[in-house]
């Protein structure tokens, strides 16, 4: 038996949630037909596609194959539906696409310009705030329809993971640091650090009390140049994206991996209410650019 169209998305969204529950609540169907549809699937191909762990499931390599056909498929489907849309001269569709100034530094850019080169009847309109809870809160609200956010956010939002992004440690020239670094070194290291109470710097605390260091704050802001700033002038260090260095820092700062490797998802979130079409497929084209996770063999 051939994959209906709907068995596709199911098996994609399973793909990018790593859970029948989210996946089932990011395409708006009940978790009990989404399984059955899926398990149709694996009965009619006579191999598994998912191997289930606990809540949360991960890809076999026959399943990372089959998604990695599906995304094809289903963007082939969408650029057939999209013939008849109007490309010039007709009414314009308004997309609504929130993010932080970090994410819309390279990624959001780079995704708004992939996308409407194949949909130029669709304005995506960019907007910026400083904290994921601001973004959770103009999506919640309905004054966005789209956020690209750092992962997890609220578990009443849908999400779809877009990829993973290295998170370094970026130090004033001259830094007497070893390469990579060592998270235990992080202990009384000088530091550029958001300011204490934000979302952000919680978060970094918590990842500091897990590790049992405690960095010494030299510069507590939240403005992305004022981090820029702190570090060039020899402030401190400061954690943050590696995509962002070249564009923020140029060749004024040093970069370094850590050991082990930090690695942050990356995803889109939605209110789980149905979406527009142009949303649809902007999640559908940045899905599709996004690698597929393979399996540990």
């Amino acid at each position: 038996m051939t994959p209906t169209l709907a068995q596709l998305r199911y098996l994609v969204a399973v793909a990018d949630c790593r859970s029948i529950t989210g996946a089932a609540a990011s395409v708006f169907v009940a978790q009990s037909a989404l399984s059955r549809a899926v398990q149709a699937m694996e009965r009619d191909l006579g191999v598994e596609l998912l191997a289930r762990r606990g809540r949360g499931v991960d890809l076999t390599p026959e399943g990372a194959r089959v998604v990695r056909l599906a995304r094809t498929v289903l963007n082939a489907v969408e650029a057939i539906d999209d013939i008849g849309t109007p490309h010039g001269g007709g009414a314009r569709t308004v997309l609504t696409l929130v993010t932080t100034p970090t994410l819309a530094l390279d990624l959001a850019t780079d995704l708004i310009a992939a996308f409407t080169g194949r949909h130029p009847a669709v304005d995506v309109r960019l907007q910026q705030h400083g904290s994921r809870e601001a973004l959770v809160e103009e999506i919640t609200q309905g004054r966005s329809e789209l956020a690209l956010v750092d992962l997890p956010v609220d578990k009443e939002l849908s999400t779809h993971f877009i990829q993973e992004r290295e998170v370094v440690l970026i130090s004033p020239p001259g830094s007497r640091l070893p390469h990579p670094m060592p998270l235990r070194m992080l202990d009384g290291l000088p530091m550029v650090l958001p300011t204490p109470g934000t979302g952000r710097r919680t978060e970094m605390e918590a990842m500091f009390s897990c590790l049992g260091v405690r960095p010494l704050p030299t510069l507590e802001v939240d403005e992305r140049l004022a981090w820029v700033t702190g570090v060039t002038d020899g402030r401190g260090s400061l954690i943050w994206y590696r995509d962002v260095v070249p564009r923020a820092f140029g060749s004024r700062a040093e970069i370094r991996s850590f050991t082990p490797p930090l690695l942050r998802p990356v995803g889109i979130a939605h209110a789980r209410r149905p979406l527009s079409r142009a949303a649809r497929a902007f999640i559908a084209q940045a899905g599709h650019k996004a690698p597929v996770r393979e399996p540990v063999r």
